[in-house]
């Protein structure tokens, strides 16, 4: 079971992962190892409830496919199960993301007293400038 919160878990057999070979360095052990983990993990077909479905399909996330599927490469590690254990917390955090509800932003206004400060200080820059003429006798 992977669990998201207190109310929320995943079954083990939603998340597919799959061993597929690292990129980069890694000489000849690179080419025989597949270390790396390829995990994908389809937000219709899951158990989630309809809330966490509705806002991760709304994601704009390059790990979301147009089909509604998460595709999560993990190869930062050498060992194939540190790369499960890392793909399965990224896919956790990108689930949780989504729970939190951005609180709505309420435009302020201006108070009367900055408004003033503001204009006042314009006023000032102008006066010097306007000193900086050219001097006439």
């Amino acid at each position: 079971m992977i669990v998201i919160s207190n109310a929320v878990r995943l079954h083990d057999d939603e998340v597919e992962l799959s061993g597929i070979r690292a990129q980069g360095a890694g000489g000849q052990n690179v080419n025989k190892v597949s270390s790396a983990i390829h995990l994908r993990f389809d937000i219709a077909a899951s158990s989630l409830p309809e809330f966490y479905k509705e806002r991760l399909l709304a994601l704009k996330d390059r790990r979301i496919s147009k089909e509604g599927v998460i595709v999560i490469k993990a190869q930062q590690h050498r060992s194939q199960e540190l790369n499960r254990e890392d793909a399965l917390q990224r896919l956790v955090e990108l689930i949780r993301t989504v729970t939190v509800v951005q609180k709505a932003r309420r435009p302020t206004k201006p108070t009367k007293g900055s408004q003033r400060r503001r204009l006042d200080g314009k006023k000032q820059r102008g006066a010097t400038k306007a000193l900086r003429g050219r001097v006439t006798d």
